[in-house]
């Protein structure tokens, strides 16, 4: 069932070591401001995105939904984001569809006054599956209003389909339908760990998207999630493609630096710690900064824990801004920066 899927995602991803082996944010540096000549109070960290005013650049993305447990942990963050006045996204409404009874395990951030607001649905189910038809208009309006969102969230994540037991691999008529739905919907297409390049970012932008969420290689490797899942399940095959395709993609920042400048706003995601990496996902031309992975402990353990760890982050954040001499977000994007290691290797590749 998908609900039991979806309890699984959650508790294997708080539970066990799911990270890629390696993360690409620490090839960045910023250049330290000596003498940065702003005053620290005087930081403004608000950003605009298509007309929706945030206080910190900051989304807390899509993580859960459509099980018992998942209406506290939403719950959770929708407090924090409203708290911080920050985005927030809810994992797939895919059971929505199914079983309107978990309705309220999503429709829970409704209640808070949450300024950025983003439902999901994955892109295998924009054509039909196996034994599933494909997501129609009427049920894209549903989700949607489940939450009164402002986007949805279209999520990539094939990578996570040819590992899991149940897994959709179709693909074929995804660009099409995307193009529709582009046309009648506000759309982010999101992928879920394994990067976006140029030339997908291109065809997402001509299909009609409005922003692209690159969720690179960094962060929770969904390929490592359904290894631990089909080790459950002794599904042999499956746990063996897990591991091979653990570290499978392309890296957050190399993604955020290869497909800025397309005239699509940019959302950076994968392997987001802390304010230094947000900070470090403007200055290479985010727009705004996703984090999923590294916060689902804190939700899970309660409203304060996760105010707790957001509060730091967004410090962090301020911080950096200071010591760049950046008395706003829209000053950070344009400061200096230097890579290396192994993030440098790809940025060399022709």
């Amino acid at each position: 069932m998908i609900e039991n899927r979806k309890s699984d995602h959650v508790s294997i991803a708080s539970e066990k070591d799911v990270m890629a082996h390696y993360n690409y944010w620490d090839d960045i540096y910023l250049i330290h401001n000596a003498m940065p000549e702003i005053n620290y109070d005087n930081i403004s960290t608000e950003t605009y995105f298509y007309r929706r005013n945030l206080k910190y650049p900051i989304i807390i993305e899509s993580m859960t939904g459509g099980f018992p447990q998942a209406k506290v942990i939403n719950e959770n963050i929708a407090k924090v984001a409203s708290e911080l006045q920050i985005g927030m996204g809810v994992g797939s409404q895919r059971v929505l569809l199914k079983n309107r009874e978990l309705m309220d395990t999503f429709s829970v951030i409704r209640d808070y006054d949450i300024p950025l607001r983003i439902a999901n649905i994955g892109a295998p189910q924009l054509i039909e599956q196996h034994h599933e038809k494909a997501v129609n208009d009427d049920e894209l309006s549903f989700i949607m209003n489940t939450l009164d969102a402002h986007f949805l969230d279209i999520h990539f994540n094939f990578l996570q389909e040819v590992v899991q037991p149940e897994g959709d691999k179709r693909a074929s008529g995804i660009e099409m339908r995307l193009k529709d739905i582009c046309s009648k919907f506000p759309v982010i297409a999101k992928e879920t760990g394994a990067g976006i390049d140029f030339d997908i970012a291109l065809r997402l932008k001509r299909a009609g998207v409005m922003a692209i969420d690159v969720s690179g290689v960094s962060g929770t490797s969904f390929a490592a999630v359904e290894h631990y899942r089909a080790k459950e399940i002794n599904d042999k095959i499956r746990e063996r493609l897990g591991l091979t395709y653990w570290d499978w993609g392309i890296p957050s920042p190399y993604s955020v630096i290869r497909t800025k400048g397309l005239g699509v706003k940019i959302i950076s995601s994968g392997g987001i710690r802390n304010g230094l990496d947000v900070a470090r996902s403007l200055v290479i031309g985010a727009d705004l900064v996703g984090m999923a992975g590294h916060v689902l402990k804190y939700a899970k353990e309660g409203y304060k824990p996760l105010l707790d760890e957001m509060q730091s982050i967004v410090e962090e954040l301020k911080a950096a801004m200071f010591l760049t001499g950046s008395k706003s977000v829209d000053s950070l994007k344009n400061k200096k920066y230097i890579v290396i290691g192994r993030l440098r290797d790809w940025l060399e590749q022709k």
